[in-house]
C-alpha cells in the first residue's frame, strides 16, 4: 500500500506542477496579485522602560487602501514573522495588554532586516490616543477565506485563540474552552478532560465522533472510517488555537455531519534563538499538572518539544488517573519555497473509573462510587510528515503522510448499576488501532473575467485496521489487563480492515468585489470489512443459561458516493465615523451533502445494557447554514445564523425489552429520518471601547452565546417515536460571561445553562438501570483570574462555584453504566514563566 501511495503522489506532483506552470504562464498579472507569500517581514516586540520582550502581543498588518487584515501573535520571546504577499505600503498595528497601542506606516520590500518594535506602558493619564485598527480583542474569530491550502469562504467557522482564554487550561476544561462556540453540547465524562466529548446541531457528543478530529491537519481519531472516536485530546496548554468548521467541511475533510475540529499546536520561534515556557498547576482533589515547552530556530532548522504530566485522585472515589503527553516537531526550510516538517506525538494514561449511578443514587450522593475494580488505559502514538512547496506566487502544493498506532483497554464490571458488583471475573475489552494515510492539496489562484479566483484540488488515501477482542479478565482489583483464556475468548475476537480513497475540488469564484460563490465536489470510495466470531449468551434473571451460541462471520461492504456543496457570501460595509468605527460584515449561506457509513467494528460488543442492530444502514443527509457575521469598530463582534440538518435513516437508540429475559436495554438501530433546525447567536461587546475613543487601562467585555435547537424524528415506522425529540440535543443552551481587565490583571466569570433533554429516541424519563432517561437542565458558574508580570504569569480559578449537582450523560458502557456525575466545586492555581 505504501508503494501505491508513493507512486500516486509522484504522478500527482508532476501533473500539478505542469498545470501550475501552464496557468502561471497564462497571466503574469495574476501572479503579482496573488495573495500567496513571497517574502518575510519579521521582528521583535519589547515594552516598558526595561525593554521586556512581550510574548502574546497582537499584530495586524494591512495593505494600504484595503480592509484585508493579516493577524498574528508574538511567540514566547516577543518575536513575529509575517508572510507578505507583495511589496508596497502597509499599516502595522501592535497591541498588548497594559501598553500603548502603536500604528505604523511601512513600506515593505524583500530583504528588510528584522524590525525592533517598542511599546510604552500605559500611564494614568492617556491623552488623545485613537486606535484606527486593532487586533481582535475577543477570544474568538473566524477563518480567513483562504488559509494555507484550505478554503473557508462562505462556511460557518470559529477559531478559539488560546492565548486570549482565561480559564483552567491545565484541566482541559471543555465548557470554558468552547464557551463562545455556538451550538455545542459538552459531555463531561471525567473532571480533567481526558476525553473530549462535544457535539452540536442534533449530533451526539460521544467522544466527538461526529467531527473529523485532527491535530495540525492530520487525523488523530481511533479509525476515521471504522471507529471515529477520540481517545486522545491535545493538551490545551500546548495549543495555539482550535479551528471549528461546521458541516460544510465534509467536502475537504471527510463525510462527517459535524464538520471539522482541528487542534493547532504551538510552533517554534520564528526568528533565530531559543524560547520556552514552564507551567505548574495544583488543584483540588489531589490534582497536579506540569507543562514544559522548549523551542528553537537556527537558520533553516527549527523545532519544538513539549511534555505534560497530570495526575489526580478525582472528585469521586475510585476516579484517579495519571497521564503523560509528549510532542516534538522538527522543521527544515532550505529555501523560501520549500518546507519539510516531521511531528511525533505520544500519550498514555491509566484511569480508574468509579462507574455510574442510578437516579436515586445520584440524588442521595453524587460522589458515591459503586465500582472499585473498573480501569481504563489508553496509549496513543501519531506521526506526521508534511511537505509544503510554493510553486509560484500563484500556486502552492502541500503533501502529508500520517500514521497512528494506538490502543485502549477497558476492564471491569459492565453489569447493570442497580446491581452490586458480584466480584467475579471482570470483562476485558481490548482495541488496537493501526492506521496510515496520505493527503495532497494543490491551490491555484487565477484571473478570469477581471476577477481573481482560487481553485483547490486534493486527494486522500487511507487504510485503517482495528483489532477488537472481548473476554474475561481476572477477579481482582488491580489494572491487570490480561485475558484468562487468550486463545479462546469468551465474547468476541475480530479484525476490521477499512480503506478510503477520495478526491475533492472546491473553487472560490469572485463574482464581484463583494460577492463570492464556492461550489465543491467530493468523490469517495469506502470499503469496510470484518472477520471474526462473537458469542451470544442469554440468561434469565436468576442467571440460568437460555442461549449460548458462537457465530463466525466474514463481511465486506464497499460503496462509492459523490458529495456536492455550494456556498455564497456577500460583503457588507458601513462607513461609520468616530470611535465607533466602520462596520465590516458578511452575509453567508452554504449547503453541503453529508454521509456517514456504518461499519462492522461497533456491532460485536457483549454488553447487557446495550445491543446493536446487525442490519444497520448508512446514514445520508445534508446540512445548511445562512447567517450574518461581522464587527463594528473595535467594540462589537456578532455572528448570528440559522441552520438545518437533515438525516435519512438516522441511527439512534430505543428502549427494548428482551421477551425471554425481560431485561430492558438500549437498542441502536436506524430509528427514522430526523430533522434539526435552530438558531445560533454569539455577541461580544467591549463596553469601554463602545463609549470611549481613547485606550484605557481598564476594559470590560461580555459575551452571550445562545443556541435554540429543535431536533425531531420524522417519517418513522415506529408510531411511538415519530415526532419525538432526538436524543442528546438540548433545546436551549446559554453560555455567557463577563471579563474585567485592568492592565495585566484579568478576571472572567462564566455562566453555563443547558436545558433538559432525553438520551434515547423513545424519550423515556427514567429506567431502573439509569442507562436511559432524561438529563435535567442545569446551570453552572465558573470564575477565573490571571495576572501577567513580564515573563511571569499567575492563574487561579474555581469551577462550579455554587457546587451545583449535575450530570451531562447516561452511559450504557464505560465509564458507567448509568449516570456519570459532573464534578462539584473545585479550584486550581497555576504559575508559569516564559523565556
Amino acid at each position: 500500500m505504501n508503494v501505491i501511495h508513493n507512486i500516486l503522489f509522484i504522478i500527482f506532483v508532476i501533473i500539478l506542477v505542469m498545470s501550475g506552470e501552464g496557468l502561471v504562464a497564462q497571466s503574469a498579472a495574476t501572479q503579482r496579485a496573488a495573495a500567496v507569500s513571497n517574502f518575510e517581514f519579521a521582528g521583535r516586540v519589547t515594552g516598558g522602560s526595561d525593554s521586556t520582550e512581550l510574548p502574546q502581543t497582537d499584530l495586524v498588518l494591512m495593505p494600504e487602501g484595503t480592509s484585508t487584515q493579516t493577524w498574528l501573535r508574538t511567540d514566547a520571546a516577543g518575536r513575529f514573522a509575517f508572510a507578505v504577499a507583495a511589496p508596497g505600503p502597509y499599516s502595522l498595528t501592535v497591541f498588548c495588554r497594559g501598553y500603548r497601542t502603536r500604528t505604523l506606516a511601512l513600506n515593505l520590500q524583500p530583504g528588510l532586516a528584522p524590525m525592533a518594535l517598542h511599546l510604552d506602558l500605559l500611564e494614568e493619564q492617556l491623552d488623545d490616543v485613537v486606535i484606527e485598527v486593532e487586533a481582535n480583542p475577543f477570544g474568538l474569530r473566524r477563518m480567513n477565506s483562504v488559509e494555507g491550502t484550505a478554503l473557508y469562504a462562505a462556511k460557518k467557522t470559529e477559531v478559539i485563540e488560546l492565548a486570549l482564554l482565561t480559564g483552567n487550561k491545565s484541566g482541559n476544561a471543555a465548557r470554558q474552552v468552547y464557551a463562545q462556540v455556538a451550538g455545542l453540547n459538552v459531555w463531561e465524562s471525567d473532571g480533567a478532560g481526558l476525553q473530549l466529548g462535544i457535539g452540536g446541531r442534533g449530533l451526539s457528543p460521544n467522544r466527538t465522533s461526529n467531527f473529523n478530529t485532527r491535530q495540525d491537519g492530520y487525523d488523530i481519531a481511533a479509525d476515521a472510517l471504522g471507529y471515529p472516536e477520540s481517545y486522545y485530546t491535545p493538551p490545551v496548554e500546548a495549543l495555539e488555537r482550535i479551528e471549528v468548521v461546521r458541516g460544510a467541511a465534509s467536502l475537504q475533510y471527510g463525510t462527517q455531519f459535524g464538520g471539522l475540529l482541528n487542534f493547532v499546536l504551538r510552533k517554534p520561534p520564528s526568528t533565530d534563538g531559543v524560547s520556552g515556557q514552564s507551567r505548574s498547576t495544583l488543584g483540588s482533589f489531589g490534582y497536579l499538572g506540569q507543562y514544559t515547552e522548549l523551542g528553537f530556530k537556527k537558520g533553516a532548522w527549527s523545532g519544538i518539544g513539549l511534555y505534560q504530566f497530570r495526575r489526580t485522585d478525582g472528585w469521586r472515589e475510585n476516579s484517579g488517573f495519571d497521564q503523560h503527553t509528549a510532542y516534538t516537531q522538527l522543521t527544515w526550510q532550505p529555501a523560501e519555497a520549500h518546507q519539510l516538517s516531521l511531528a511525533l506525538t505520544h500519550m498514555n494514561y491509566l484511569a480508574q473509573q468509579p462507574g455510574g449511578l442510578t437516579d436515586a443514587g445520584f440524588a442521595t450522593d453524587p460522589r458515591l462510587s459503586q465500582r472499585s475494580r473498573n480501569w481504563f488505559a489508553v496509549e496513543w502514538n501519531v506521526a506526521s510528515l508534511r511537505y509544503e512547496f510554493t510553486i509560484s506566487p500563484a500556486a502552492r502544493l502541500e503533501f502529508r503522510q500520517f500514521a497512528l498506532l494506538g490502543s485502549r483497554l477497558a476492564l471491569g464490571d459492565l453489569g447493570p448499576i442497580n446491581r452490586a458488583d458480584p466480584y467475579q471475573e471482570r470483562d476485558l475489552l481490548s482495541d488496537t488501532y493501526r492506521n496510515t494515510g496520505q493527503e495532497g492539496r494543490y491551490l491555484q489562484r487565477y484571473s478570469l473575467a477581471g476577477q481573481d479566483h482560487t481553485l483547490l484540488l486534493g486527494y486522500r488515501l487511507y487504510r485503517g485496521f482495528t483489532e477488537r477482542q472481548q473476554g474475561l479478565g481476572d477477579a481482582g482489583w488491580l489494572p491487570t489487563f490480561r485475558y484468562l483464556n487468550p486463545d479462546a475468548l469468551e465474547s468476541s475476537d475480530y479484525q476490521f480492515p477499512s480503506a478510503n480513497y477520495a478526491a475533492f475540488a472546491e473553487n472560490i469564484f469572485q463574482i464581484s468585489d463583494r460577492f463570492v460563490l464556492t461550489p465543491g465536489l467530493r468523490a469517495e470510495r469506502i470499503r469496510t470489512q470484518a472477520d471474526g466470531y462473537y458469542r451470544v449468551l442469554n440468561t434469565d434473571l436468576a442467571g440460568n443459561v437460555l442461549l449460548d451460541t458462537t457465530y463466525t462471520e466474514t463481511l465486506d461492504n464497499g460503496r462509492n458516493l459523490i458529495l456536492a456543496g455550494l456556498g455564497a457570501a456577500y460583503q457588507l460595509r458601513s462607513p461609520g465615523s468616530g470611535f465607533r468605527g466602520k462596520g465590516d460584515g458578511e452575509l453567508y449561506a452554504n449547503i453541503s451533502q453529508n454521509y456517514r457509513g456504518i461499519t462492522f467494528n461497533d456491532l460485536r460488543i457483549a454488553n447487557p445494557n446495550f445491543q446493536v442492530d446487525s442490519a444497520l444502514r448508512d446514514e445520508r443527509g445534508f446540512s445548511a447554514d445562512i447567517g450574518l457575521r461581522g464587527t463594528r469598530g473595535r467594540w462589537l463582534h456578532l455572528d448570528a445564523s440559522l441552520f438545518l440538518l437533515m438525516y435519512r435513516d438516522r441511527i439512534g437508540q430505543i428502549l427494548t425489552t428482551d421477551p425471554v429475559t425481560l431485561r430492558t436495554y438500549r437498542f441502536r438501530t436506524n430509528v427514522a429520518d430526523s430533522r434539526a433546525v435552530g438558531l445560533e447567536l454569539l455577541t461580544e461587546v467591549d463596553w469601554i471601547a463602545a463609549f470611549s475613543e481613547t485606550v484605557r487601562p481598564f476594559r470590560v467585555m461580555t459575551f452571550v452565546n445562545l443556541s435554540l435547537t429543535d431536533a425531531r424524528y420524522i417519517r418513522s415506522e415506529e408510531p411511538a417515536i415519530d415526532g419525538n425529540e432526538v436524543e442528546e440535543v438540548p433545546p436551549l443552551t446559554l453560555r455567557t460571561g463577563i471579563t474585567a481587565q485592568y492592565r495585566q490583571l484579568r478576571s472572567v466569570l462564566q455562566y453555563h445553562y443547558v436545558a433538559g433533554h432525553y438520551t434515547d429516541a423513545t424519550n423515556a424519563e427514567a429506567i431502573a438501570q439509569a442507562t436511559a432517561g432524561r438529563i435535567p437542565g442545569y446551570g453552572l458558574l465558573d470564575a477565573s483570574v490571571e495576572y501577567t508580570w513580564g515573563r511571569y504569569r499567575l492563574e487561579c480559578g474555581v469551577s462550579n462555584l455554587m457546587n451545583t449537582p449535575y450530570f451531562t450523560r447516561r452511559a450504557v458502557g464505560y465509564p458507567g453504566p448509568g449516570i456519570i456525575p459532573g464534578d462539584g466545586r473545585g479550584g486550581y492555581l497555576t504559575w508559569g514563566v516564559v523565556w
